[in-house]
């Protein structure tokens, strides 16, 4: 019989599966708090559970662990940066940030990503497959674990599209806040998606309150279909009136990614039509320094044209402000660790 992920299971879960067997409730209970606060890698690490249930257990399920292949940490603002290795031997990264508010981290949901924006480091070496609800919080036990302290943050934004693996990510969000277990307030924990409206639609119905962020980067549909494949199947106009649905349904401010890459999205003719299309709406708008990557050739706008952006944004209603960078000296960004260990790999 094929092992479960035991650390993917909810606790009413995992109390079925514990009756099935004969064992008492709180039991389930227990080892769900060994797993999800103490962030035991083994079974034989429960102290009050008795040998002969964990003989068992270590029978019928298995826990997930990941390997920390490479820690890079900035000599400028003591950003982290870390390669996971994955128990089939595949790669995903997260990055742990320092803030005074706290530890935050930014983490994968797939292998890869199949969305193909060209700005982006983490598509071009192509998508594997999705990241499994215990894979995912992995990356924040990690983080924690090696840190010494907890987080107080949360992002769903390194290699992957969240709600291109909503069930695995909706999981994982159960996971994360139950009382039980982590217990991390979804307001906490923002989750950032290029635009895949249907699950945009069923998020909202979660009414999770967590923060949503959209990828947007362009200000209409020429210069986003032409960067990112997804708005040639869910167009601006489509996207936007899913984000209201959101918005009404929720109660929620949505954060918009804005990107600004040189030349090509960063005119003030651009940050018009951006507040033309925004005006209405609980919205705040971030501003990124676009990343330069070798194979896209894009590059960052300058100073002086981000915070015109920005000014025009403000003063026509729209809140804006630029991302602060962090982990500069480490390339923080994801993608790029995991294009370097496959290049190693080929090589």
């Amino acid at each position: 019989m094929e092992k479960i992920d035991i650390k993917s299971m909810t606790l009413p879960e995992l109390k079925e599966a514990f009756a099935s067997r004969g064992y008492e409730s709180f039991r389930a209970k227990q080892v769900f708090q060994w797993l999800h606060c103490k962030n035991v890698n083994s079974f034989d690490e429960m102290t009050n559970i008795s040998s002969k249930i964990k003989g068992d257990l270590t029978e019928d399920f298995y826990i997930t662990s990941l390997k920390i292949g490479k820690r890079l940490v900035s000599k400028l603002d003591n950003t982290v940066k870390y390669l996971y290795e994955l128990p089939d031997g595949n790669h995903v990264e997260s990055v742990r940030m320092s803030y005074k508010h706290g530890n935050s981290v930014c983490i994968s949901t797939q292998v890869g990503c199949k969305m193909g924006c060209s700005f982006c480091a983490s598509t071009i070496a192509g998508f594997v497959r999705n990241l499994t609800p215990s894979e995912i919080l992995e990356q924040v036990y990690a983080a924690c674990k090696d840190a010494g302290q907890r987080v107080s943050n949360v992002v769903l934004m390194g290699i992957g599209e969240p709600l291109d693996n909503y069930d695995n990510v909706l999981r994982f969000l159960k996971l994360l806040s139950d009382e039980d277990g982590f217990h991390l307030s979804l307001r906490h924990v923002s989750l950032s998606t290029c635009g895949v409206v249907p699950n945009i639609y069923r998020l909202a119905e979660e009414k999770l309150q967590l923060t949503l962020s959209i990828s947007l980067h362009a200000p209409n549909d020429e210069i986003r279909s032409r960067t990112m494949p997804v708005n040639r199947r869910w167009n601006i106009d489509e996207l936007l009136e899913a984000c209201r649905y959101y918005e009404q349904k929720t109660g929620r401010r949505i954060s918009y990614e804005y990107a600004l890459i040189s030349g090509v999205n960063d005119s003030l003719r651009a940050a018009e039509e951006l507040a033309s299309r925004l005006k209405g709406t609980l919205c705040h708008v971030n501003l990124i320094p676009v990343n330069s990557v070798a194979e896209t050739g894009y590059r960052a706008s300058t100073k002086q044209k981000v915070f015109a952006f920005q000014k025009y944004l403000n003063d026509h209603g729209i809140p804006a402000t630029v991302r602060r960078t962090l982990g500069a000296d480490i390339d923080a960004a994801c993608g790029q660790l995991r294009r370097e260990q496959l290049d190693a790999e080929k090589s």
